[in-house]
């Protein structure tokens, strides 16, 4: 029997030396991503919103009272997330709240400016929940990587990864079937199986593609 090497850690190797410092991301990086971020989960939202999916999380809480009370999306996702940031004020780092903060607001933003720079003709609801989930699975894995999120749900997952080892993936997965068993109450079942499609298609790009200790840049 031999012993177990960690060949991903260079000091598991060489007990005595010390593993590579990560670079950080630069205030510009960090702006930008912000911004790259928002916009691609901003274009899946107008996707969604145009065949009438929805997604998991705050995120689909606000989708749904967006459908049934023609409620403003951007508005109510940002009111949403408020109660969430008591627990990134009191958990995660104050960078991380402060740029979470600023995604939120940016999307709220987005949200209401791009319907008015696209429209969309004819679009397979099975094509809009296939490329959606995957624009917006993109989106997180940029915030996420830049040490940020959407709020809600993703202010819980990050903290459960970052501090207990929780895929966020998997987190998100969770709470996403939940939204969605709730949006059977109120919307097609065609709707929601599109939607189930959506969120699949979504938390299998962050299982495949976020994992903690992979990306050394923050």
């Amino acid at each position: 029997m031999t012993d177990f090497v960690d060949s991903a850690n260079p000091s598991a190797k060489n007990p005595g030396t010390r593993p590579p410092v990560a670079p950080r991301h630069s205030l510009a990086e960090d702006a930008l991503a912000l911004l790259f971020g928002t916009a691609l989960i901003a274009l899946a939202v107008t996707l969604f919103q145009h065949e009438r999916l929805l997604g998991g999380g705050v995120a689909g809480l606000s989708f749904l009272l967006h459908y049934g009370l023609d409620w403003n999306y951007g508005l109510v996702f940002f009111v949403l997330n408020l109660p969430f940031y008591a627990l990134a004020w009191r958990r995660m780092p104050r960078a991380f709240l402060v740029k979470t903060i600023i995604a939120v607001a940016l999307l709220s933003l987005l949200t209401e400016i791009t319907p008015r720079c696209v429209s969309f003709g004819t679009v397979q609801p099975l094509y809009a929940a296939l490329i959606g989930g995957v624009l917006l699975g993109v989106g997180f894995l940029i915030l996420f990587r830049h040490q940020a999120s959407l709020g809600g749900v993703g202010i819980l997952a990050y903290w459960l990864q970052e501090t207990r080892g929780w895929r966020a993936g998997q987190v998100q997965m969770a709470t996403d079937g939940l939204v969605l068993l709730l949006a059977l109450l109120t919307m097609p079942l065609t709707q929601v199986a599109l939607s189930v499609i959506g969120a699949v298609v979504l938390n299998l790009t962050l299982i495949v593609n976020h994992r903690a200790g992979r990306y050394m840049a923050h």
